[in-house]
């Protein structure tokens, strides 16, 4: 009881002359399909970006105020001893003016020395460098630096590096 059907066509889809001709060719199909949904996806992500930005906020024309870090209290936290106990002998030595931060001694020819002038920000100084007020950097030791109003003539301040705190 197997009829052919008439004119090419039967009850079941997959059946037809027309669907088994294009059962082999599903490739492009979904290909095009697959390039639609990303063209609606983009066109999607550029709709929604669009509507979600705000609009254009001037920008003040005042900078804001420096924050202005309190320097004992660094010292503190980073293991420094107190002002008090630390510059006793460092304070009759040298003036107020210089205060000496760090060295690199590099044999005894050459080296650096971080020291900062007058309250300013600290900056680093070769050994024969000027500082402000005529002085000239003519020695740098492991904890010590000699200042001097030239290389060649004898020193006049000697800067000494404050202890450092020891943890029990």
């Amino acid at each position: 009881m197997n009829k052919a059907p008439a004119f090419g066509h039967s009850g079941f889809l997959m059946e037809s002359p027309a669907a088994l001709q294009t059962a082999g060719r599903r490739g492009p199909t979904i290909a095009a399909g697959l390039l639609w949904l990303a063209a609606g996806l983009s066109a999607g992500y550029w709709v929604l970006l669009a509507w979600g930005r705000s609009p254009v906020t001037p920008v003040s024309a005042m900078a804001p105020a420096q924050v202005a870090a309190d320097t004992a209290s660094v010292a503190r936290s980073l293991g420094a001893l107190p002002a008090a106990a630390s510059t006793g002998a460092v304070a009759s030595a040298a003036p107020p003016r210089y205060n000496l931060l760090g060295v690199v001694a590099v044999g005894t020819r050459d080296g650096a020395a971080l020291i900062a002038v007058d309250g300013q920000p600290p900056r680093p100084y070769r050994l024969g460098a000027s500082l402000e007020g005529g002085l000239v950097l003519q020695s740098v030791s492991r904890r010590a630096v000699h200042l001097g109003p030239s290389l060649e003539a004898p020193a006049s301040v000697e800067l000494t590096l404050p202890e450092t705190a020891t943890t029990p």
